[in-house]
């Protein structure tokens, strides 16, 4: 699934995108769904922006959301924000629903 927008500042990238997190929903054991979505925003961003594990941060408020209704019931998919920055740091945070 090709991003929704390209932004390039200099040696900044940033893109847009909708991770699907289905997978999460039937794959782990119910008490490890929400940490599993967390595992798979991770390494979408990881091979969509072509980084490393280590230099990726979650926002907060992206860990909030998909926490907000538990372990159990993570939403389906999430709109994130990507921004790797030269020195190699890839910083995901939520995308505002407008």
């Amino acid at each position: 699934m090709p991003p929704k927008t390209t932004t390039r500042r200099g040696d900044e990238l940033e893109r847009e995108y909708v991770i699907p997190l289905r997978a999460s929903q039937h794959q782990p054991s119910r008490r490890r769904r929400s940490g599993h979505a967390l595992e798979t925003v991770r390494r979408f961003v990881v091979r969509h922006m072509k980084g490393k594990r280590e230099d990726v941060w979650i926002d907060p408020r992206l860990n909030e959301y998909i926490w907000e209704r538990g372990i159990q019931h993570i939403p389906r998919q999430v709109r994130v924000k990507a921004i790797r920055f030269e020195d190699g740091l890839i910083e995901v945070d939520l995308l505002d629903a407008d």
